[in-house]
């Protein structure tokens, strides 16, 4: 317990303004309760309700804001103004993940293998996106998490009202080709790859949606994945260097594809993933062998040692 000590006072930045409040409320809650029963000397901070220059005096931060103003280099970018050591990935790093468009633009450069895309301006032609990207297509805003705005369109005449849901969300809107197939999330923990988790929703969800991420319990998690052990290792060697493509570090997850002809392909990066009982991260680490604890600890060591950024 007195092991501790050594990290000093650590805020667990929780709660925030972003669409994904509520889930990082509960993860942040999550993560305090393991690190006070750790005998950390944790306390919560929820910048919705206070200033962040109020931080001066803590030593680190533990962060568990999801979503814009968290995950997207804002708050990381003012705990590096005030000198204070965080978790996970640095401003730039965060930044490129909250945007797909960025992200993909990375992985396409770095000829890794990401689904089709167009973005929708106001004045673009449907038709010729559905022309050039086929149908189902999906419809994500570009800087939301957590399948916020989400919605997989089927037929040309539901491409407007998936505009538009998208648009309450985000100004900027993507439509990416429909992946069929398997979905894998590989999570990252001190910079490697845990144990690739296969996610499969019940019948009635088109896609692992919010819904299914955080208020259903009938999704089923396969650790072991299924996939033959040299294909599951392509798979973490593939998600490791996109993790590290976009300048990802420390701890996260990335969320991929395996079409019916067996190719993977890459959907986006999360580099503040969920801490909730649903979430995906904590039943990796667990795999192998780390309590919630355990995983909460070692998060917060990166404070200490440089890994983080």
């Amino acid at each position: 317990m007195s092991n501790a000590s050594k990290f000093g006072k650590v805020a667990v930045l929780l709660g925030g303004k972003s669409a994904e409040r509520e889930v990082s409320l509960d993860s942040g809650k999550a993560v305090l309760e393991a690190l006070v029963r750790s005998g950390v000397n944790a306390e919560g901070f929820d910048p919705q309700e206070r200033s962040v220059t109020e931080l001066v005096g803590y030593d680190r931060a533990f962060i568990v804001l999801h979503g814009r103003g968290g995950e997207d280099g804002q708050i990381q970018g003012a705990l590096e103004w005030l000198n204070i050591p965080y978790t996970g990935t640095g401003v730039q790093g965060s930044a490129i993940g909250m945007d797909k468009v960025k992200t993909k633009q990375i992985w396409q450069g770095s000829e890794l293998p990401t689904a089709p895309y167009r973005i929708i301006a106001k004045d673009t032609n449907l038709d010729e996106v559905i022309a050039s990207l086929g149908l189902p297509l999906i419809i994500k805003p570009v800087h939301e998490g957590s399948s916020v705005g989400m919605s997989k369109v089927e037929k040309a005449e539901d491409l407007a009202g998936a505009v538009e849901k998208a648009t309450l969300h985000d100004a900027v809107v993507m439509a990416e080709q429909w992946i069929t197939g398997r979905e894998y999330t590989i999570s990252f923990l001190n910079g490697q790859p845990l144990p690739v988790i296969r996610l499969q929703p019940p019948a009635d969800v088109a896609f692992y949606d919010y819904e299914a991420k955080y208020n259903r319990n009938d999704v089923e998690y396969g650790i072991p994945s299924g996939l033959a052990t040299d294909v599951e290792k392509q798979l973490q060697e593939l998600c490791l260097r996109a993790f590290q493509a976009v300048g990802a570090s420390g701890w996260g997850r990335i969320d991929a594809m395996q079409d019916e002809q067996g190719n993977f392909w890459l959907l986006e990066v999360n580099t503040v993933p969920g801490m909730t009982s649903h979430s995906l991260v904590p039943k990796a680490a667990n795999a192998v062998g780390y309590s919630f604890d355990d995983l909460c600890l070692a998060i917060l060591e990166q404070t200490l040692n440089g890994v983080a950024h």
